[in-house]
């Protein structure tokens, strides 16, 4: 049952519409119904609701006191008499929120502006104007640069022309093996780009993104993670399909293994993206390329399944939802990720450096090779921008590899 046929049969909703905050009550309503709420969880959200006008009658508080301090100590109180359970927050939140958009009570305070988000503000506009960075590349500056100018400018703007060729080095001295290699050249192209927007804007008369040094690391020194065509089947047989969240991972899955999605392509898929008439779908890849694919008949099933009996009533126009209201795309290919790495834990397939939706882009990368693809067919099924990115998986072809080996001196031993 939906919160629309609930909320027609509830006494509880009846009874809180009639009371003194009866306008309230109802858009709080039609807000679980918009989010599209189960039965379960719309008695939650107005039990909590209840309790908390009640609550709020005997604190001699107002409503217009419902702020989040306010909303802490009442789930603090409520847990001192019965459980908590984790979508109580949620539930209250909404509650909130619903009262901020009727301006009952004023907007969330906004989190105070530091001398260091003030400068990157700044860098940021500089990579998107003159750059042209998209956002998701621009914030993974800000974790390197808030630390550095937190170490090396702790006076903000007043600090940034003291910034010299010692300081720069030092501090990439002192980072360097904080992680891998691979997070240590993130952390040099970031300053890199910082020091260069510094010289750019005159705020440091010296061009220091020279001086940055350089991490080693090896290209093509690693192995691609894959697994075998059993362990990928085990993965896909290892799904729930007798419930509808199972049936959404499975066409996931399907995406994953059979068309080598990434997981940011899959999460930001839309239904306006599949031509069924063509059998093809619009996959949005990195660096803001845009490729039509042809979609395999057996994940065209697993899609079509999907969307007959398990995707929930939503306006919003993404393929995968969320199973639990609010109904909404997913936020990222994080979620994907999460989704892969629980396939792979239930299937018991464990042990490798890489656990997540990529691994099944190597699989298959890996599979297509066994069989006769040639690099160059791989890199353009897999929408590679550098050859270098497919030469990889060469060495996953033994057979081919053993071609090229030479004689032992002397014979064989």
């Amino acid at each position: 049952m939906v919160a629309e046929e609930y909320l027609g049969r509830s006494r509880l909703f009846r009874r809180l519409k009639s009371g003194p905050h009866g306008q309230l009550i109802e858009l709080y309503a039609a807000r679980l119904v918009k989010d599209g709420l189960a039965s379960q969880g719309t008695w939650r959200g107005l039990n909590l609701v209840d309790g908390l006008l009640s609550w709020l009658t005997r604190s001699r508080l107002k409503l217009t006191d419902l702020d989040e301090r306010v909303l802490d100590r009442y789930l603090r109180h409520r847990a001192r008499k019965q459980s908590i359970q984790p979508s109580d927050w949620a539930a209250l939140k909404r509650l909130q929120s619903v009262m901020r958009q009727a301006d009952l009570i004023p907007p969330a305070p906004l989190p105070p502006i530091t001398p260091e988000d003030q400068i990157f503000e700044k860098f940021a506009d500089y990579l998107r104007q003159e750059r042209g960075l998209a956002p998701k590349s621009i914030i993974r500056h800000l974790p390197v640069i808030r630390r550095f100018l937190r170490e090396v400018c702790p006076g903000g703007d007043s600090d940034l022309g003291e910034i010299g060729q010692e300081d720069v080095i030092c501090y990439v001295e002192r980072h360097a093996r904080d992680g891998s290699a691979a997070s240590g050249k993130a952390m040099c192209w970031s300053l890199r780009a910082f020091l260069r927007y510094l010289y750019h804007s005159g705020s440091n008369l010296l061009a220091l993104a020279g001086c940055v040094p350089s991490i080693r690391r090896w290209k093509l020194s690693s192995l691609p993670t894959y697994l075998s065509v059993v362990q990928v089947q085990a993965v896909l047989d290892a799904c729930d399909r007798t419930a509808a969240s199972g049936r959404r991972d499975f066409a996931i899955l399907m995406m994953l293994a059979k068309v080598g999605l990434r997981a940011n392509e899959v999460a930001t898929l839309t239904l306006d993206d599949i031509d069924w008439r063509s059998g093809t779908m619009l996959i949005r890849a990195k660096n803001r390329q845009q490729t039509r694919m042809p979609m395999p008949p057996d994940v065209g099933a697993a899609v079509v399944a999907y969307l007959r009996d398990d995707r929930p009533a939503s306006t919003c126009r993404r393929l995968f939802l969320r199973t639990l209201a609010p109904h909404a795309g997913f936020a990222s290919g994080c979620a994907i990720t999460m989704i892969a790495r629980a396939a792979l834990k239930r299937a018991g397939i464990s042990g490798f450096a890489h656990q997540g939706a990529h691994i099944f882009r190597h699989s298959l990368a890996t599979e297509l090779l066994r069989c006769g693809a040639t690099l160059s067919q791989i890199g353009q099924f897999l929408r590679h921008k550098s050859h270098d990115t497919t030469r990889i998986y060469a060495k996953v072809d033994v057979e081919a590899l053993r071609t090229l080996s030479l004689p032992w001196p002397g014979g064989m031993q």
